[in-house]
């Protein structure tokens, strides 16, 4: 019984997704073509010129937006931000630093702040049930 190893390969959208790059702004073989796992790796263990430069510069895709500015892809929406934005769009946007911005980052800090509790209390539950199980 010989087994052989088929190729693993994925959309270009879903490689675009897991290299955290918009795929309009990528090269059209990019997004033409299919990317195997090898490829994939390849790019993020030595990233070609063009990712290097969407990395740095964009567009960036909403959730790298959203990590950008500190609040949620839903924050994001709520704010009117739609459409991918470059690092000089982010940049201008924190300088901004419009209402909807500074309302959208308090809700995430208060998000962050509450799962850190909700964390805590289910720990605090695991060792008292692991101390009365003792």
């Amino acid at each position: 019984m010989t087994s052989h190893k088929t190729t693993q390969t994925m959309k270009p959208a879903t490689a675009a997704k897991k290299l955290g790059v918009y795929l309009e702004a990528t090269p059209a073989e990019f997004q033409e073509g299919v990317v195997t796992r090898s490829e994939l790796n390849a790019l993020q263990a030595e990233p070609p010129q063009w990712l290097q430069e969407l990395r740095r510069n964009g567009p960036h895709p909403r959730p790298v937006v959203a990590s950008k500015l500190g609040v949620s892809i839903a924050g994001l929406a709520r704010g009117g931000v739609t459409e991918a934005l470059t690092t000089e769009q982010i940049d201008a946007l924190k300088q901004e630093n419009p209402e909807w911005l500074q309302k959208e980052r308090a809700t995430q800090a208060d998000v962050r702040k509450e799962a850190v509790r909700i964390k805590e209390k289910q720990a605090e539950q695991a060792e008292r049930r692991q101390q009365s199980g003792s």
